[in-house]
């Protein structure tokens, strides 16, 4: 029978024979035995000949006895002949003995499936309720998951009504996507019924059920706002709670549309994979993106909580109302929400200076773009397991970038007129990329689609290179590639500069290979700095030529650039000397013109650029290493005087948000200070864990500081650390912990770091925090996750996370030998499609180290360009 109903398998997408209108959907969680049991009507119309209806179903026991359809008039039933589940493909085929009369009806069934421990479909999260360990049930169906809940067309395009009945324990809470209309009370259970949703997508149809408590408030229009949590943590939700309510007056008068729902919860979620879910008006999150804590929280949750609500919230209108029609458009929905959050957070923290940091999202779309094993924005689906992998920097950070791009292109004012226009056009349906082009350019009558075809139909971006020549400045654009090699990509590039100062900027579209433009005082060619991508709005690198290059290197020192200019120099010029097209010791020497950097986000760029080129160098050639490391101390001493240990009073996010960075740095870098400092404040700590030593800011810092200091036969620091990891209920403290674990440099420890990772002392979604491991470390992570292998498919294979596991350890490699070893092993181990995509770029990033090594290994001048540096008297 293997090969029955050939025709429905190996299929992207469900045959459209028929067509879901409205689901009335019975749930009854079992949290003791983590069952479920489940009952369908399905409202339909059979819109071609037909005696099959195919739908989505995986990992539920259908009882075929219970499978019908009802036509339309209810003149007759039809009772199913075959039901058959294909596994492979996750459908369910329902046969009937005649064809199906055309028209309305209702299928109707029952079903039965397992709360699994998957962090997908319908699954258990465990808690601790007065000491006592307790099951809570949750549903994650984004993206292919709603199946694994219930039978269902569980594709994007799919729009139907859901009406939802829970039945489940008396005491508990028990919430969806809508308000409760009606609850009946039977013995120790009762039957919650849900008001019908307006029409939506499978992938947002939500439930939970467990102990909570709450935190509400309301919006200027009646809209209720709650936030939930584990019982005694409901107070840390009200962060979360203000920047809820009023980021959704913002996205009202930025949409011209309301809010959608007659309510919206937001629920911290103990066990949760990703960051967050916008299911329609029920948004679950992990704990530290929803949860903040005054007293324990550093600025940086502070922060990560304020963007992943307002990310989350911008789905309620781009993703929710308006959808996009199968994953190809993901982008739509995640880059646009990852760039209108930061519109969102300035406008309610603008002392922030989000938008500087928002330079961050680019920076990380720009390094996976690099690869030539990159994909484009809108990338071909053809089976539900390759969804998961496009969750990734393209769709979100290349996607944000672009709009971005286009944003600052068109202009503020006809962008937000064409979205407006765009939500209105396609509420309570789907759209296409294409379909938000054509709007775009209706309101600007600009060349939308011509200009952004380039950059989501085909993977990468240019660098363009420009150059002084006979009183004209030449552009130049290649594909930029991380490896060096040539690409053959062309793109219609966004080009603005200012010479000499922001007063005029000029800009043009590049859309040849190479184009010379005149500029107004060829005299100032000579004189004054260029800056091509003014406060980096395009997603693209530039290359100077030395003599602009010397000019900016100037003007940085001389603070004549903005923030973001000064960051995109540095960025650009970390991935040329990174691909080989600059030399390693001009980039030091650029690095060098920053020592007195007042900015945030310019400062977090130099730390990260400074950690890299510090590995690099240490696998190219170690002797180079202690006046590269001592060079980096010097060049972050005046910002580590400016800002100290200490919280000052009154001083801004910013910069505490730096002092956890710099510090942290400057402990791996070995600076006895910092060390010294870390270690007394941390003792200070263990001694009374409510010491003012020890701010939350700070913490990391310390805790990475302790561990630089740990080895097998000093390892007190380790063990303290652990016993403060068992002690914390904060979900914040424990991955700060985690992440710190990694950074000591002793590989016998660092090994018991990592089985430490796989004990039931550390909650699956956060082992990931733990994977990124100290240089001397990485051998030993390779070798672990090869031992523990199946273990960790078993495990984490059915979701994104397994994904992590892949680029955390392979990526840091940089020699040819292992690039051969990490094949020739999952070569052995059969073919995984959720990680092949990730795999293949973790081995490119390894042969890119490979080949920078080499490059560094042949500079000439290196040797003393690093002592000059690290002995220079300021």
């Amino acid at each position: 029978m293997a090969n029955k109903y050939q025709q429905f398998r190996c299929q992207p997408r469900l045959p459209k024979f028929a067509i879901p209108n409205s689901y009335d959907l019975k749930l009854k969680p079992d949290l003791i035995a983590c069952e479920f049991s489940g009952a369908v009507e399905i409202r339909l119309e059979i819109v071609a000949d037909t005696k099959f209806i195919v739908l989505n179903a995986a990992d539920l026991s259908i009882d075929s006895k219970s499978v019908r359809f009802q036509s339309g008039n209810g003149s007759k039933g039809f009772e199913a002949v075959d039901v058959e589940l294909l596994k492979e493909d996750e459908v369910l085929v329902l046969e009937f003995g005649e064809k199906l009369p055309l028209g309305v009806g209702v299928l109707s069934l029952r079903f039965e499936g397992t709360l699994n421990d998957q962090m997908k479909g319908f699954y258990r999260s465990t808690y601790e309720h007065n000491g006592e360990k307790k099951n809570m049930a949750v549903t994650q169906f984004e993206p292919a998951d709603a199946r694994r809940c219930f039978p269902c067309w569980d594709e994007p395009a799919c729009k139907a009504t859901f009406k939802i009945t829970l039945e489940v324990p008396l005491e508990l809470v028990a919430l969806s996507n809508m308000p409760v209309v009606e609850e009946r009370v039977n013995g120790n259970l009762k039957t919650v019924c849900y008001q019908e949703s307006p029409i939506m997508s499978t992938y947002l149809v939500a439930a939970v059920v467990g102990l909570f408590d709450y935190v509400e408030d309301c919006t200027p229009d009646g809209i209720k706002v709650r936030v939930y949590g584990q019982v005694g943590k409901a107070n840390q939700g009200k962060f979360a709670l203000d920047v809820a309510v009023k980021t959704l007056g913002l996205y009202k008068d930025y949409f011209a549309t309301p809010y959608s729902l007659p309510k919206l919860d937001m629920i911290a979620i103990p066990d949760f994979a990703a960051g967050a879910m916008e299911n329609y008006g029920l948004v679950t999150y992990r704990e530290t993106a929803l949860l903040y804590d005054e007293k324990h929280s550093a600025a940086a949750n502070k922060q990560r909580v304020a963007t992943v609500v307002a990310h989350e919230l911008a789905h309620q209108w781009f993703g929710n109302l308006v959808t996009m029609e199968w994953w190809t458009h993901l982008w739509l929905n995640e880059g646009f929400a990852t760039w209108v959050s930061y519109l969102a957070a300035d406008g309610l923290f603008p002392e922030w200076k989000i938008w500087t940091q928002f330079l961050d999202e680019s920076t990380e779309g720009l390094r996976l773009d690099g690869l030539s094993e990159s994909h484009p924005i809108e990338v071909d689906i053809n089976h539900a397991s390759e969804i998961d992998e496009i969750f990734d920097a393209i769709s979100y950070r290349k996607g944000a970038s672009v709009i971005r791009m286009l944003q600052s292109y068109l202009g503020p004012e006809v962008f937000q007129r064409a979205l407006a226009k765009y939500i209105k056009r396609h509420a309570c349906s789907n759209a296409k990329t294409e379909d938000l082009w054509a709007v775009l350019e209706e309101e600007s009558n600009e060349p939308v689609n011509k200009l952004m075809h380039s950059w989501t139909k085909q993977k990468g971006y240019p660098v363009v290179s420009v150059s002084v020549k006979d009183s004209k400045l030449v552009f130049e654009q290649s594909q930029f590639l991380s490896s060096g090699s040539p690409g053959d990509g062309q793109w219609v590039v966004p080009i603005t500069l200012c010479c000499g100062s922001y007063e005029a900027k000029k800009s043009f579209l590049l859309d040849q290979r190479s184009q010379a433009i005149d500029v107004d005082e060829p005299s100032s060619l000579s004189s004054s700095w260029i800056k091509i991508n003014v406060d980096q709005a395009g997603f693209y690198r530039v290359k100077y030529d030395d003599h602009l290059s010397a000019k900016l290197r100037n003007a940085i020192e001389k603070k004549h650039l903005s923030a973001m200019d000064r960051y995109g120099i540095l960025d650009d010029s970390f991935a040329l000397s990174m691909a080989g097209q600059l030399p390693l010791s001009s980039l030091l020497t650029l690095m060098s013109a920053y020592r007195e950097e007042p900015e945030y986000i310019v400062l977090s760029n130099l730390i990260s650029i400074s950690s890299k080129v510090a590995r690099i160098v240490a696998d190219a050639d170690s002797t180079l290493l202690s006046d590269i490391k001592l060079f980096f101390i010097n060049l972050f001493q005046y910002s580590a005087e400016r800002i100290g240990f200490e919280p000052k009073k009154g001083e801004s996010h910013l910069d505490a948000l730096l002092r956890g960075e710099l510090f942290a740095t400057l402990a791996v870098f070995g600076h006895e200070e910092t060390l010294k400092e870390a270690s007394r404040r941390f003792q200070a700590f263990l001694e009374d864990r409510n010491t003012h030593l020890l701010p939350p800011d700070i913490k990391r810092a310390v805790y990475v500081a302790v561990m630089n200091k740990v080895t097998s036969s000093n390892r007190s620091g380790f063990d303290s650390l652990l016993k403060v990891y068992r002690e914390t209920d904060l979900s914040q403290e424990k991955t700060r912990i985690l992440g710190a674990l990694g950074s000591c440099c002793d590989p016998d420890i660092i090994l018991e770091v990592l089985n430490f990772l796989l004990t039931p002392e550390v909650r699956s979604q956060d082992v990931v925090f733990g994977l990124s491991v100290s240089r001397e470390g990485h051998g030993v992570a390779w070798n672990w996750l090869k031992n523990n292998w199946e273990h960790i498919s078993n495990t984490w294979g059915r979701g994104f996370l397994l994904t992590r596991f892949v680029s955390a350890i392979v990526s840091p490699f940089s020699s040819h030998e292992k690039v051969k070893e990490v094949e020739e092993f999952f070569a052995s181990h059969g073919k995984q499609p959720s990680i092949a995509r990730t795999l293949k770029q973790s081995i490119e990033r390894v042969r890119i180290n490979a080949k920078w090594v080499e490059t560094i290994r042949s500079e000439k001048n290196l040797a003393d360009c690093a002592q000059e540096l690290a002995f220079r008297k300021y």
